[in-house]
């Protein structure tokens, strides 16, 4: 079966981006199966413990390097990415020489109350992942600003548009992950 990995850089289980992560899920083919990537239990990022990784540390390599892709879905915390986000990429490029995400296949989205969405935050976020060898997928970009009732009770995208438009998106990754992944979704 091909796998696509999903972290969250937000680590609140209400947040608005674990419900586009959620939301999205329910969208994805079912042949591919979803590994969701927990972060609240990977330590800060320290460099005395590489060559001891902490058993969260690897099992966040294993599952990433185990993906044919990775979907990042990401708040924008002061114009930036997550500290939390930050820390599992630097982590799985550790110790030097086992970076997991050389040549992984990876497609950004994430939803913020602001006018501009989640802009600053991906653009960091894609020069960090240009920096350690992901494939970033280059477009569609897609910047969601949060307004009630985005969501159904039940965690699927209430407005018909705006679920379209995230069906596009994940058509477009998967076409992505095919021209740039050894295991093609």
């Amino acid at each position: 079966m091909h796998k696509l990995a999903i972290i969250v850089g937000s680590l609140r289980q209400g947040s608005f981006n674990r419900q586009l992560a959620e939301a999205i899920s329910k969208l994805i083919p079912k042949e591919i199966t979803i590994d969701w990537i927990k972060l609240d239990d990977v330590p800060i990022y320290n460099g005395d413990y590489e060559m001891n990784l902490p058993a969260p540390v690897k099992r966040l390599k294993d599952q990433i390097k185990d993906a044919d892709a990775v979907l990042l879905v990401t708040p924008e915390y002061n114009r930036s990415i997550p500290a939390v986000l930050k820390n599992a990429i630097d982590w799985a490029t550790r110790p030097p020489g086992t970076s997991v995400w050389g040549s992984k296949p990876v497609a950004i989205i994430g939803i913020s109350p602001g006018a501009i969405g989640t802009a600053a935050a991906q653009q960091h976020l894609r020069n960090t992942l240009s920096a350690v060898g992901a494939l970033t997928m280059p477009q569609p970009e897609i910047y969601v600003t949060y307004k009630e009732g985005m969501f159904s009770s039940n965690g699927e995208i209430a407005d018909a548009k705006f679920k379209e438009i995230l069906q596009k998106f994940i058509a477009h990754f998967i076409i992505w992950v095919t021209k740039n992944s050894k295991g093609n979704l």
